[in-house]
């Protein structure tokens, strides 16, 4: 497939993905823009705060049930499922009346934003010729976090609306009739559609798969592997953005108009770079591409953590939401070339929604905890060492797989 010309029906499931993509991007940041103000409606501690957003967290873990799935569902059948899912369930937040059925209702929402996020990135690698895999797995996480940048750019409206932080919610809920016309045209991944039909030459049905497969093949190992990079990737990247806002208000004085502004600055700056992520994967490779993001991803985190002024919290915050933002297209590339495709849902389920997502779900409590002694600067630094340590594993585990089809690198 390498050199292809992209077919119409491969730009018609881009822009299908794409608009999936964005709205997970704009649903999963409301509650960075929302949380001072839901802390003071709902008269909530930092600390509480944080375990709020740290069990709601779990439910990225749980949608490791739902991605797997797609190994034996499809990949179309279960992306349909999650889109409806983390729909339902964040108009349902709206309607939360204390940090119980807040955290509840977020609990599903994130279980089916994440399942959804990861069954795109699984389709887009076995939909994709091998030469514009990255471009492609870069740009749809570039669209969810431009996602991200209309939240935040439209906050300060919706917080003005009489529902307050719940009007964020609710206006989440629209893109779930544009996707449910969109995904009829919808089709099965052709990867997947040839293991089927291998399975039915071979004359034997599949057998139910035990969630302990993928420990019984000799791609345990490198799951693993993933499992780690992703949690000290996550460990940074959920914190960096999720308490800035009430770092910014509290620790250095600004207003919600003036983090409005910081972040919206912040975001359409890095928004060039972010979108460039996936095309600096194809052309310099994995490796070398990870070496730039890491690096200027931790080195970001920590500025936006130190500084004082506002112009250059603006200009650090740039580098934070850059490598929060562009961590996720080396992972998810990476994540979805180094498995066969009968694993490679599994795989992802098992390495990023399962295992990966213990940093992900932890740091945030912790943090959280640590911020009502020291506040959130001191606090949320620390996390900057989790892309550095990342960084290493993948130089020194992982191998180079730019322009390779999914069975040369699953092959590695």
């Amino acid at each position: 497939m390498a050199g292809e010309r992209l077919t119409a029906y491969q730009w018609k499931l881009f822009g299908f993905l794409g608009v999936a993509t964005f709205f997970e991007g704009y649903d999963f940041m409301i509650i960075a823009n929302v949380l001072p103000n839901l802390r003071a409606d709902l008269g909530l501690s930092e600390a509480t705060a944080g375990v709020m957003v740290g069990v709601a967290n779990i439910g990225t873990v749980v949608a490791y049930w739902l991605v797997r799935r797609a190994d034996r569902w499809g990949r179309k059948s279960t992306l349909s499922i999650t889109i409806a899912g983390y729909t339902i369930f964040t108009f349902l937040t709206g309607f939360a009346v204390d940090a119980i059925t807040f955290t509840m209702a977020q609990f599903f929402a994130r279980m089916f934003l994440i399942a959804e996020l990861a069954i795109t990135m699984v389709y887009a690698a076995e939909e994709y010729p091998a030469d514009r895999r990255g471009t492609v797995i870069g740009v749809l996480q570039a669209l969810a976090s431009l996602g991200a940048v209309v939240c935040a750019g439209v906050m300060p409206l919706l917080l003005k609306l009489p529902w307050g932080w719940r009007s964020a919610y609710f206006v989440a809920a629209l893109p779930l009739l544009l996707l449910a016309y969109a995904r009829r045209g919808l089709r099965e991944s052709q990867r997947f559609v040839d293991l089927k039909a291998e399975e039915a030459r071979s004359g034997q049905a599949r057998p139910k798969v035990s969630v302990w497969r993928i420990f019984r093949t000799p791609y345990r190992r490198r799951m693993l592997q993933m499992a780690l990079i992703w949690a000290l990737s996550y460990a940074c990247g959920q914190t960096t953005v999720v308490f800035w806002k009430d770092f910014a208000i509290n620790e250095r004085g600004f207003t919600d108009a003036m983090v409005a502004g910081a972040i919206t600055t912040a975001a359409l700056a890095a928004m060039p770079l972010v979108f460039a992520v996936g095309r600096l994967l194809d052309v310099l490779g994995r490796r070398m591409g990870a070496a730039i993001i890491f690096t200027v991803g931790a080195a970001g985190t920590w500025l936006c953590y130190s500084l004082e002024s506002v112009a250059g919290l603006t200009g650090a915050l740039i580098l934070g939401i850059f490598g929060v933002s562009a961590y996720l297209p080396v992972l998810n590339t990476y994540t979805t070339e180094l498995f066969p495709t009968d694993l490679r849902a599994d795989a992802f389920a098992w390495s990023n929604n399962l295992l990966g997502r213990i940093g992900y779900v932890g740091s945030p409590a912790i943090v959280g905890a640590v911020a009502a002694t020291y506040g959130w600067g001191p606090s949320v630094r620390v996390t900057a060492l989790g892309p550095i340590a990342a960084l290493i594993l993948i130089l020194v585990l992982l191998p180079e797989t730019r322009n390779m089809e999914l069975e040369q690198s699953a092959a590695l």
